[in-house]
């Protein structure tokens, strides 16, 4: 499992959700942020995903 980190903005900046996802794959972990996201009534929130090594796999401003 590879870990990466979910993190979603208020609108002031502080975290609303600041979350490791742990996933096998990069689209198993954006499946996975987007539900967690969509859990807490948060698609609409500024939000990223980004993997342990650092490339971003989701970013909503």
């Amino acid at each position: 499992m590879n870990q990466f980190y979910l993190t979603a903005y208020g609108k002031k900046g502080e975290h609303l959700i600041n979350e490791v996802v742990k996933a096998s794959n990069d689209e198993e972990a954006k499946k996975l942020a987007l539900a967690r996201l969509e859990e807490e009534s948060l698609l609409n929130a500024p939000s990223r995903l980004v993997k342990s090594s650092g490339g971003l796999l989701h970013f909503h401003p």
